[in-house]
């Protein structure tokens, strides 16, 4: 029998403002008006100043672990611009900036460093999930999540966001094989950062690009420059089309990077060449953008100036109220864990006892509460 191709496919990868500048105006056109690209602008400035201010918090010994998003700013915040408030957006813990434009409380996230679980109450509305910490973990929700709206008849799109690392988790395999073979509208979006902690992609992965994992569920793909706005957007939108058009998901690779450790708690000197480094901080997200601001007379240092008065205020003033929030109640716990509470924990609650497990929670309504030495701490 004659040999026979069965399958063929490309890969594009999007850059549309390099980190010299270069604008390509026939893919940009039209794709983020200029008073857009000022508030996203004016959101990444303040955004990487509460990153500064929190790795300060952790080294004083404010705050635990926390992992920087310094350098990849432009991913999360690109994607949550192109989302509409029915979509769920789906994070691990490294997507602040997309978080934040979405509306979710600075503090939330300083009090999740804290230690404080208050900082995982999502408000309700928002359709942001809390940022999930074991790796690949989310993939699973935002299938879920794809699947209960393509079940109900709703108009949503549920956008994840995972690390290079974590494709190599059997969470992801399941999680786009799922949303493939059963038509989700989910988009699974790899922050390729070159790094799984201190494991470089070329081990992690041995094929070109991070995208034809996603070939291989049968997914559209795309790489685009992570550190670039404009191809964030372009590659969402189109994403976001065929969701909410064909329910199909989409596999998006940017190629980014973390210009600091990877938590506090790493040491990056350690495995990364220092020269890696520098070459990648000429490609920030915020310098590029900066330039194209002003390129077009839409930027300058006056302005920048003022900004910068401005992040510093607003992240201060963040900060008080992470520090300064009340103590938390010992009903917290209960409270927070169901929209409508069982019976039986409902009476654990108001009587701070172990003891009614396995009881009638009827006949234990009005108990008298428990000495001191009983209470729940």
């Amino acid at each position: 029998m004659p040999v026979k191709t069965v399958y063929n496919t490309a890969i594009e990868s999007v850059s549309i403002l390099d980190e010299h500048g270069n604008f390509d105006a026939k893919l940009g056109k039209g794709l983020i008006p200029d008073k857009d690209v000022v508030k996203l602008y004016e959101h990444m400035c303040v955004c990487r100043h509460l990153d500064e201010v929190a790795f300060k918090l952790q080294r004083s010994g404010r705050m635990g672990t926390y992992p920087e998003n310094r350098g990849q700013e432009a991913t999360s915040l690109g994607a949550a611009y192109v989302l509409k408030p029915q979509d769920w957006l789906v994070t691990c813990y490294r997507e602040n900036a997309g978080l934040f434009w979405r509306g979710l409380p600075m503090e939330s996230i300083l009090l999740h460093w804290m230690g404080d679980e208050r900082g995982n109450a999502i408000p309700a509305g928002l359709n942001v999930t809390p940022i999930a910490i074991p790796i690949g973990t989310q993939m699973l929700h935002a299938t879920g999540l794809g699947w209960s709206m393509k079940y109900r008849g709703e108009d949503g799109v549920a956008c994840t966001f995972f690390g290079d690392g974590a494709t190599s988790e059997g969470d992801f395999h399941e999680a786009a094989n799922f949303a493939a073979n059963l038509d989700l509208p989910v988009i699974f979006f790899c922050q390729n950062n070159g790094w799984a902690i201190s494991v470089p992609s070329r081990i992690q992965c041995s094929a070109p690009t991070l995208a034809q994992r996603g070939i291989a569920y049968g997914m559209d793909t795309i790489q685009v420059d992570g550190n670039d706005l404009f191809a964030v957007v372009y590659a969402m939108k189109a994403a976001v089309k065929r969701a909410r058009t064909h329910h199909r998901p989409t596999f998006i690779e940017a190629v980014t990077y973390r210009l600091g450790d990877h938590t506090t708690a790493d040491d990056a000197r350690r495995y990364r060449d220092p020269a890696e480094v520098e070459s990648w901080q000429h490609k920030d997200p915020i310098l590029r953008l900066r330039a194209y601001l002003e390129g077009k007379k839409l930027w300058n240092g006056a302005k920048q100036e003022a900004i910068e008065a401005h992040a510093k205020e607003t992240i201060s003033a963040v900060v008080k109220r992470a520090e300064d929030i009340d103590a938390p109640s010992n009903v917290d716990f209960f409270d927070s864990m169901y929209v409508t509470m069982p019976a039986d924990l409902r009476v654990q609650r108001d009587t701070m006892r172990t003891s009614s497990l396995g009881q009638n929670p009827a006949e234990l309504q009005g108990a008298p509460q428990p000495a001191a030495a009983h209470v729940a701490r």
